[in-house]
């Protein structure tokens, strides 16, 4: 059935200062949805305003004027402030693009579920975290028409787990960004080399957030194995935030001197290219995702990716990346293969360009205006 589209609302307050990957989703959302000529109205924080209207140059771009730069301050804006200014606006959908929504919205609600690892994997996550988002998973669940997924395998995951029922998932994959995420210039190679004093050194390229489920102690201990005895072993740089695992300091200190490992901490968008595709390897051993569009970013740069077959990883590298355990010793013995096997990482290297080509964030807009579409149309039944 075909629907008409509604005049949708994305909050898009709740998107943090450093883009990471809840603000690369609605970034590239936002513009695609504004390409494709979607009725969209942005209501986001003072600093992103110039932005948003250079992204979305078509859409309404409204000014969150009341403090909510804190967690606390926003859901409080959220839940007293939304609803009223919903009203105001004449939408006829929200979407709320990371986890919680007003209770009170007065039109159709389109709520982005991101990952059920707050239920799986209650460990990976400091314990008010996984509190507050099974709580919102829970109530969004009950309360949405539609709410979002990047994957299937997150669709299962929060049937599992979460009782959900599956006619209210729509599930709509992440894209990249091919503009910015592409196989590297020499010069873009070179400028991340010069900036983390790498020269002529092979590396193996880490990106994402240093927390228990990216399982990084695990890819430095595994590292450090699959480099012993090696004359001239690659370097290890782990770019991201630092997070909150507090292994991956006990996990350095046990990676011998001759061996180098670097701590980039967070990479300038204009590097990543250079950085991903300019890696003997990229790694991303995680113990679980919702989708895991750091690997898809840097496949479309033309990398070689070793990848665990935890959740949605499979469904996002299908026959293009190549997979281990999650174990150190795991990690250890696919990495050796890999730096021992040349042909193969230019043959992942060309399987992954041409499977990045399939995702985009045109078709992740039209899976999207599908939800709010068909969220309104729930609404105006009473449902």
């Amino acid at each position: 059935m075909v629907f008409p589209d509604p005049r949708v609302l994305i909050d898009a307050t709740s998107v943090p200062a450093d883009r990471g990957g809840v603000g690369r989703y609605v970034d590239a959302l936002v513009a695609a949805l504004d390409a494709d000529g979607s009725r969209i109205t942005v209501v986001c924080q003072p600093r992103d305003a110039e932005l948003y209207g250079e992204l979305a140059p078509n859409a309404r771009v409204v000014v969150a004027t009341e403090t909510v730069a804190t967690r606390t301050s926003r859901l409080t804006w959220e839940q007293a402030t939304l609803p009223g200014l919903v009203r105001k606006l004449n939408v006829q959908v929200v979407h709320s693009p990371h986890y919680t929504a007003p209770l009170a919205n007065p039109v159709a609600s389109v709520v982005t579920l991101h990952d059920a690892t707050f239920f799986t994997d209650v460990t990976l996550h400091s314990s008010v975290k996984a509190r507050f988002f099974r709580a919102w998973t829970r109530t969004s669940l009950r309360r949405a028409a539609v709410c979002v997924v990047p994957s299937r395998a997150t669709a299962s995951e929060l049937v599992r787990v979460a009782g959900a029922d599956p006619r209210i998932l729509h599930v709509a994959p992440h894209g990249v960004e091919h503009d910015r995420f592409h196989p590297p210039t020499p010069e873009e190679v070179r400028r991340v080399r010069d900036d983390l004093s790498l020269r002529d050194s092979e590396y193996v390229a880490f990106l994402g957030t240093l927390e228990p489920r990216k399982n990084v102690p695990a890819l430095i201990r595994g590292f450090a194995r699959a480099c012993r005895g090696r004359a001239d072993p690659p370097a290890l740089v782990l770019a991201g935030q630092p997070g909150w695992d507090s292994q991956v300091e006990r996990a350095l200190d046990s990676v011998p001197h001759r061996l180098r490992v670097i701590r980039s901490g967070y990479l300038p968008f204009d590097n990543l290219a250079g950085f991903l595709g300019g890696a003997q390897l990229v790694c991303y051993p995680s113990l679980g995702e919702g989708f895991g569009l750091p690997m898809l970013e840097a496949m479309a740069c033309g990398a070689s990716v070793l990848t665990t077959r935890r959740l949605s990883l499979p469904e996002v590298g299908g026959d293009a990346v190549a997979y281990c355990g999650v174990g150190a010793g795991d990690i250890a013995a696919a990495l050796s293969d890999l730096f021992d096997d040349p042909e193969r990482r230019a043959a992942l290297s060309a399987a992954a360009q041409a499977r990045a080509k399939e995702f985009t964030w045109a078709a992740s807009a039209a899976k999207h205006r599908e939800a709010y579409a068909r969220a309104a149309v729930l609404h105006r039944r009473g449902r």
